[in-house]
């Protein structure tokens, strides 16, 4: 049996050069990502959004999403940790607000990050 000669491999793909996401912002990102998947939190940020100087009472978000107010509290604390909204204390009540610019820094971190990835036929 005769043997091939060793051939020097080469990389299996060509690299586009753009550097990969750090594991740092992977995860900051997956994060806030995780904190959008939730429909009812999309529909908070949605009401909160067309409220009034994009602003909301928890009083005021309950029964839009049919929630009782702590579980509407909670999705709202997670989308204030995430960075989307933020909280201000007014008496016994809390109002969220928009974070300017929140939403479009995550689009803009994905349209960078993925701008190079050609469509799929």
């Amino acid at each position: 049996m005769t043997s091939l000669p060793l051939v020097e491999s080469t990389a299996c793909c060509v690299s586009s050069g753009g550097a990969p996401m750090s594991v740092d912002d992977a995860e900051g990102l997956a994060r806030r990502l995780k904190a959008l998947s939730d429909p009812t939190r999309l529909r908070l940020l949605s009401i909160v959004a067309g409220a009034t100087e994009q602003e909301a009472c928890v009083c005021d978000l309950t029964d839009p999403v049919g929630l009782s107010q702590p579980t509407v509290s909670h999705h709202l604390k997670v989308l204030t940790e995430a960075g989307f909204l933020s909280r201000s204390k007014r008496g016994t009540w809390a109002y969220y607000r928009l974070v300017p610019g929140a939403l479009d820094t995550v689009a803009g971190v994905l349209s960078r990050q993925f701008a190079a990835v050609p469509p799929t036929r």
